[in-house]
Formats: structure tokens, C-alpha cells, sequence
């Protein structure tokens, strides 16, 4: 029977995965066809795992679709690699219990260093396979630079059964299988901790928050082309967004006229994670920034109604940016802050700093608004969380404050 020895990619990146024919893949093919001609019942799985990562790409978001092929394809590969006489109908507790043992300690030769690389190359109208793509990832730490052991956390693990568990739920739906054993190893995986730890806000503090902002304002000030940078740090803070929700994507692209203004208040219309839409409140104060901006690109100081200029677009064009590039640019922000901490001397706010994703200015914001008394349900409905209870377990934490603050003092 013919086995794989070693890992490479079953299916490619999103819109290359809806829109491509299997016949634009002819290596994967090579090397699937004999062993498909011998065991029909892998070639079933993978048309099982592709129908339904199909129905993940048509009704979910692409990051969502990203997450789950990732892990329906380490899974599959796994199993054909160290499990090859069992189909999924088979497997027990026992075997995903070692598949949790595998994914906290994966063989060398299944990782990687790069999590840009790319599944396939294409090469005269066909997809060849990457040889550097590896199904796990040792991500480059953000201050170092460099590639860190390759480690897993107790999050991406528990990512990991949620996946498989809703990719078996949907194959026992379908009455494909009769059984899910990756709910019957979740309680049992020796990896997998109890959390009863403080949870952990990844935010700016009020210095830092500010050093960011008068960098950005300070760039802005010096060269016009950083007024976007100076807008980007502003909403991603005062509004709370995720950077995806002010990039380009190809179903959504935000453009100006999603402000909009109604009884004297502004809002803007997002388009967030799990393919919904929400208004967020936009405040006053920031209304300086975005008038600020709109004024550089020789634009009215408030948008018009039906205004389809892109909110943060390319240089002298129309056409909206990607994640990376904003990315890019809250970054750069960041290093300017962090180097003016470091001539300050304030040594552990900037190595704090230095660790800093666009992510924590959404913290960051939505922290502050806590401090400052907002309502929690309006702040709940503005971060566009399902539940209020959400927002709650993540933000408001001052029992925990209170308590720190009645150990501070304890003598030795």
C-alpha cells in the first residue's frame, strides 16, 4: 500500500481554492493518484475534507477558511503519514489523544520558518508545488527578529480540537461517520490546562498610548504621506477596530460614504469578523483626525454621502490597501515610539512597545473606555461581540486590580 512520507500541500489559498480545477495541480495529484488507486477510502476523506473547506470558503470569512484548512489538512496528512491503516471511521480516543502529542511536539521536517510561504508556484499556467512550505510555522519573534523554537500554545491547541471537532460534527451530520472521537480526547489530553489564570489584556498604558500618538502626529506634521499613519493609529484605537476591518478585501471595500451621519452623531458602517455588519459610534474627538486626513488627500473635511473614495488608499490612487501594508504602517509608528521611549530612558515601557500588534490599539482603546465608565452593553455592541459576556471576561477586571492592589503591600 502506498503511504506518504512526507508533508505538502492538499489545497491552496482561498480564491485560488474556489476558483482552480484539480487539474491545475498536477504534482499533488502525482503523488495522491497511487495512493488513492489503493485505498479508496483516502481518496474518500479528501473529497470529504474539500466539500467541506468549499462550504467553509462560500459561507465563512476567509481567515476563518484559512484556520480551518490548515488544520482539516495537518489533519488528513497525519493520518496518512503515521495512521495510514485506519479511516476516519476508525479512528478512537487513543489515536487523536497521540495526534494532540504530534501537534505539541511536530517532527522537524514538518516546520517551517516563514509564514508567508506559499502553497504552490505557479509555473506556465499550472500550480507546482512549494518545496519550502511546511504545514507548521517557528514564527519569527517580533523583537528578535529571528525564528524561536517552534511552540504551541494552549490556545492554538484548544483552536485545533474546535476545528476538528466542527469538521467531524459536519461528516456525522452528512452520515459519513457515526462517531466523534475528538470530543472523547479533549478532556483526557494531558496538554491541555485548566485556565484559572488572570486574563491578560494585551494594551498600551496611558504613556505609551500617548508616545505613540505624538509620534504619529509628529510625522504627519513633518511629511504629508504619514497622514495616513496618523488616521490609521487614531481609528484603530478611538473605534476599536481590527486592522482587516479597514482593508480591501474582496468582498468588502470601505470607502468613505461608510460614515455616515444621522441626529448629529457620526458613525461608520464595518464589515467585521463572521461576516457582520455593525455601526460603530464614532466620537467627537476623533472627527479632528478624520477631518485632518481627508483634508491632506483634498477632500471635503466630512465625507459625502455616497462618496466611494476609498477611506485609506494607495498613493495618487483610488484603490483601498491590504492587512500588510496597514500593518506597515502602525508599525512604523511603533518603532518611532519605541525609539523615543529608549532616549527617555523608559526602558520597560518600550520593550513593552516593541512586542505590540496593531491588535493592541483595539485593546487599547476598548480598556480605556472601561476605565473612563462607558456603558458596558454600547461598548459590547460598538466592539461588535456576540455577547456581552464577551466583553466583560476580556475588559473589565477591576476585582483583579482591587485585589492586586490589597496584596501589593504584604510584608516578607
Amino acid at each position: 500500500m502506498q503511504t506518504i512520507t512526507h508533508p505538502f500541500p492538499l489545497f491552496d489559498s482561498y480564491k485560488r481554492f474556489i476558483d482552480a480545477d484539480d487539474g491545475d495541480y498536477p504534482e499533488t495529484h502525482i503523488l495522491l493518484n497511487p495512493i488513492f488507486s489503493d485505498d479508496q477510502n483516502k481518496k474518500q476523506h479528501y473529497i470529504w475534507t474539500k466539500e467541506y473547506l468549499l462550504f467553509i470558503a462560500r459561507n465563512k470569512a476567509e481567515g476563518t477558511f484559512d484556520r480551518f484548512r490548515n488544520e482539516c489538512e495537518r489533519f488528513l496528512l497525519w493520518c496518512w503519514c503515521f495512521k495510514s491503516d485506519k479511516s476516519l471511521a476508525q479512528l478512537n480516543k487513543i489515536d487523536i489523544l497521540e495526534y494532540a502529542d504530534f501537534l505539541w511536539s511536530p517532527p522537524k521536517s514538518w516546520i517551517g520558518h516563514d509564514a508567508n510561504t506559499r502553497r504552490y508556484i505557479e509555473a506556465e499556467g499550472l500550480f507546482k508545488i512549494n518545496g519550502d512550505w511546511r504545514p507548521f510555522v517557528a514564527r519569527k519573534t517580533k523583537s528578535l527578529k529571528v525564528a524561536a523554537p517552534y511552540q504551541i500554545s494552549q490556545s492554538t491547541l484548544n483552536a485545533s480540537f474546535v476545528a476538528l471537532t466542527t469538521f467531524f460534527n459536519h461528516l456525522i451530520d452528512l452520515d459519513f461517520l457515526g462517531k466523534n472521537p475528538i470530543k472523547q480526547a479533549k478532556k483526557d489530553c494531558r496538554h491541555l490546562m485548566k485556565n484559572t489564570q488572570i486574563k491578560q489584556v494585551h494594551r498600551l498604558n496611558d504613556l505609551q498610548w500617548q508616545t505613540v500618538l505624538d509620534c504619529a502626529k509628529s510625522m504627519a506634521d513633518q511629511d504629508s504621506k504619514y497622514e495616513r499613519h496618523l488616521f490609521l493609529v487614531a481609528a484603530l484605537k478611538s473605534l476599536y477596530l481590527r486592522i482587516s476591518e479597514l482593508s480591501e478585501r474582496e468582498n468588502w471595500k470601505p470607502v468613505m460614504s461608510h460614515f455616515w451621519h444621522a441626529d448629529g452623531y457620526w458613525w461608520l458602517k464595518i464589515y467585521g469578523k463572521g461576516n457582520k455588519v455593525r455601526d460603530v459610534s464614532v466620537p467627537q474627538d476623533f472627527l479632528l483626525f478624520l477631518e485632518r486626513y481627508r483634508i491632506s488627500r483634498n477632500l471635503s473635511p466630512l465625507p459625502m454621502m455616497d462618496e466611494k473614495t476609498a477611506i485609506i488608499s494607495k498613493n495618487n490612487s483610488h484603490e483601498g490597501l491590504g492587512s500588510r501594508q496597514l500593518r506597515r504602517f502602525v508599525q512604523s509608528v511603533f518603532d518611532e515610539a519605541f525609539h523615543l521611549l529608549v532616549k527617555k530612558g523608559l526602558v520597560l515601557e518600550a520593550s513593552e512597545l516593541k512586542s505590540a500588534t496593531t491588535h493592541w490599539l483595539r485593546h487599547t482603546g476598548a480598556s480605556m473606555d472601561v476605565e473612563n465608565n462607558r456603558d458596558l452593553k454600547y461598548l459590547s455592541e460598538d466592539l461588535g461581540h456576540a455577547s456581552l459576556a464577551t466583553t466583560d471576561t476580556i475588559y473589565v477586571q477591576t476585582d483583579i486590580r482591587n485585589r492586586a492592589e490589597s496584596g501589593k503591600y504584604r510584608k516578607v
